[in-house]
């Protein structure tokens, strides 16, 4: 028998794709929830054949096999909280949210619409299963501008349009919104809120384009985080100065983009 006074740490599920060259998706996700110090899981929805250049093919799971992924999970293990990335289609979008509908752990969306290469990874029918279905179960929803206007039609030019966007997204239903401005001109500035409280997170833009895999690093991390205990705000502060640290660590691999350092804390 082992030692029965082992502590056990919280568990994250990531529903999501996977992305084999490992910058992004279920891989970054996971690499993310290890650096953190939480207990890693995966629903995967989808493969990709993606490299630094971008994603060459996708091929999504069935519904069924979603399905199955998330009822062995939950059923047996439960979750301390959920971040769902790339769902593709309706009905991977309807299959997880009816099952996330009945989940009391908190929902971090990042919802997922094209990569950092400009490749489309949402069929635009799915934006509108994802607007009704999806967000109204969301504790957090962390969409970069463009995501915006795919989900609300609300363009954001400056600084003074984030509080805009957030309200737009939180009319769909999440209970908080994080708008990440990174593509504004200036510093970079996200804002997080539920309406009520306002919280603006700001950071140097640092000159690194190796940044695949910076969304889904950030809600992997705020799902770590507040399975950890952590408030919203909290949660989000902390997630910030993790993908920043990773993203200032991020290294060239192949001949495109690459990817942020999940491990920049342990790297002597």
């Amino acid at each position: 028998m082992g030692d029965m006074t082992v502590s056990i740490p919280p568990r994250v599920l990531t529903v999501a794709g996977s992305d084999s060259g490992g910058g992004a998706g279920i891989q970054a996700d996971l690499k993310t929830m290890l650096a953190m110090g939480v207990h890693g899981m995966s629903v995967i929805t989808a493969v990709t054949a993606q490299n630094s250049l971008g994603v060459q093919g996708y091929w999504e799971l069935p519904p069924e096999a979603v399905r199955a992924q998330l009822d062995s999970v939950l059923g047996d293990i439960g979750a301390q909280a959920v971040k769902t990335g790339m769902l593709a289609s309706p009905a991977l979008v309807e299959t997880v949210a009816g099952v996330l509908a009945s989940c009391s752990a908190p929902v971090i969306v990042d919802p997922v619409g094209v990569s950092k290469h400009g490749d489309t990874l949402l069929v635009p029918e799915a934006v509108e299963t994802l607007r009704t279905r999806l967000l109204p179960v969301a504790t957090v929803v962390t969409p970069n501008l463009w995501e915006v206007e795919q989900l609300t039609s609300v363009k954001v030019e400056d600084e003074d349009g984030l509080r805009r966007a957030a309200d737009a997204v939180l009319e769909l239903g999440p209970t908080w919104a994080l708008i990440k401005g990174g593509h504004l001109p200036g510093p970079p500035v996200d804002l997080l809120t539920d309406g009520t409280s306002e919280y603006r997170f700001t950071a140097d833009r640092l000159d690194n384009r190796h940044t695949h895999g910076t969304g889904c690093t950030l809600a992997s991390a705020i799902a770590s985080r507040l399975a950890l205990g952590d408030d919203v705000p909290a949660a989000v502060g902390r997630a910030k100065e993790y993908v920043t640290g990773a993203i200032a660590h991020g290294f060239p691999l192949g001949e495109g983009i690459g990817p942020v350092d999940h491990a920049w804390q342990w790297r002597p």
